[in-house]
């Protein structure tokens, strides 16, 4: 029966999800089959996934082979949820999946959104389609996995929940942001700021900004000190050092040195960060300033951060800003429709085909340009970023032998992205740190160091590994090698 009236958003939303869903889960799993995960991240969360499951405390082992709770790093409490969906499916494709899902049910909080703000079926199936089309949602879902990027449908809800009125709703869904990370709570003080506002919904508003300000200032200065020996976080000190050490003094360094953080923001590969995030939106979350605001916490971490790598694209560090750029768009349209200067873009936004049609081809350009699809390397100038990571190559099924002989309760150290596919136990260190390992593995076409790449120190510890009289070489082939501890003379 052919679907009604009423009924054929509802069915293109389901179909977009569905797509989404089965689409991304295929190229997650043949990246991580492929053995283009990585002991950072994937490896960090599977480990404290496994911890949990098996009675621990988010135990992990950092990147010197000291054993400590996540907690002590980065406050993501929500990875104890995967616990008891572990002991169905003890894989680390597990949380691979639920991320692609998690993504893809995005589109229904758009979706509903936008049907309430400009009440045209259109336009919302749109908005639905041009979220999951966006390059910064598409990276996030396929780089590995990451706590985070669940907030994604869950700050989209919560922006529904706050309009609507449903505050057992948004409690929840706000709770459940705020524990995928510790930041996400400054997004929530200013969505509830935006709440009090622009809703007149004060009181609510006040609760949702207090309690979440509450719960950052704890994360960052009770929890992570408690579980990080009485110190703050270190990726503090080495993302932000020329600002300050800590949290606080990062906020004062702000204050007293505004100057030197305009000199961190005026970069081109910032700028095009910026550009990617908001463009596939048409730039229209610029009409809703004080909703797109809750992006800005987020947004400002990123751009400040000296690791280069939280301003681009291709990695998860648009999940937090994602969700405001969509929400903020849908409400820039809604005021861009209402309003009466300038006219010629009034009239503009009015025709709902028109505008559909010019969001959907803005998501498809921006993912042509900057997405993660493997297909857009076949059209001239498309995107080609890590297309390679998509192909199970035969080294790949080398790798999975060599990884298939190791003991599941045995310590071991591996380089980082081989981590990937062996972090589901107590103690897994990140080659070249040994210590207690009794199983080293090294695969000589992938010279990681920690989570860098050197191929010379990665020669050089492989040398020393061969020297060294407590380990034989248990496997070599083609490069790919496993070591057995056997002794504990050196």
């Amino acid at each position: 029966m052919r679907p009604g009236p009423r009924a054929w958003p509802w069915a293109t939303v389901a179909g977009l999800a569905t797509a989404y869903a089965a689409a991304f889960t295929v190229l997650c799993l043949r990246r991580h089959d492929g053995f283009f995960t990585a002991r950072y991240d994937l490896g960090n969360m599977t480990q404290a996934v496994w911890s949990v499951a098996h009675g621990g405390l988010f135990r992990v082992t950092d990147p010197a082979g000291v054993q400590m709770s996540r907690l002590g790093a980065h406050v993501d409490p929500i990875l104890g949820l995967f616990a008891p969906l572990w002991r169905v499916w003890p894989d680390p494709r597990l949380l691979i999946v639920a991320q692609a899902l998690a993504v893809a049910s995005a589109a229904i909080p758009t979706f509903l959104i936008a049907r309430r703000w400009l009440d045209d079926d259109r336009l919302a199936v749109a908005f639905a389609a041009a979220t999951l089309l966006m390059p910064a949602l598409q990276w996030a879902t396929v780089f590995d996995f990451h706590p985070v990027t669940l907030a994604v449908p869950l700050l989209l809800w919560c922006v529904w929940a706050a309009d609507t009125g449903h505050d057992v709703t948004l409690a929840v869904v706000a709770t459940l942001a705020a524990l995928t990370k510790e930041q996400v709570g400054l997004a929530l003080a200013v969505l509830g700021i935006w709440m009090a506002v622009s809703l007149g919904r004060r009181r609510a508003g006040a609760v949702l900004a207090s309690a979440s300000l509450a719960w950052t200032a704890l994360a960052l200065w009770v929890i992570i000190p408690h579980f990080n020996r009485g110190s703050g976080s270190a990726l503090v000190a080495e993302r932000y050092g020329d600002l300050g050490t800590d949290p606080g003094g990062v906020l004062r360094g702000l204050v007293t040195h505004p100057w030197d953080a305009l000199g961190t923001l005026g970069t081109a590969d910032r700028a095009v960060f910026v550009a990617a995030l908001i463009l596939p939106m048409l730039g229209l979350c610029l009409r809703a300033p004080l909703l797109s605001a809750a992006a800005l916490p987020e947004l400002l971490l990123n751009l400040l951060s000296s690791r280069p790598e939280q301003h681009h694209i291709e990695y998860h560090y648009g999940a937090v800003i994602a969700p405001f750029v969509i929400a903020g768009s849908i409400r820039g349209l809604a005021a861009l429709r209402r309003g009466e200067r300038p006219r010629w873009l009034a009239r503009a936004v009015r025709p709902p085909a028109l505008v559909a049609g010019a969001l959907v081809t803005g998501a498809i350009v921006s993912g042509y340009l900057l997405g993660p699809l493997p297909f857009w390397q076949h059209v001239p100038g498309g995107s080609h970023v890590r297309v390679e990571q998509y192909t199970v190559a035969a080294r790949a099924e080398l790798l999975q032998r060599a990884t298939d002989g190791i003991p599941a309760t045995a310590a071991v150290s591996a380089g980082n992205r081989l981590g990937g596919h062996l972090s589901d136990r107590a103690r897994i260190l990140t080659f070249p740190t040994i210590a207690d390992a009794q199983f080293v593995l090294v695969d000589l076409e992938q010279p990681d160091v920690g989570d860098d790449v050197d191929a010379a120190a990665h020669a050089a510890a492989v040398a020393a590994l061969r020297r060294d009289a407590r380990f034989r070489v248990r496997f070599e082939q083609d490069g790919v090698l496993v070591f057995e501890r056997v002794g504990t003379s050196s």
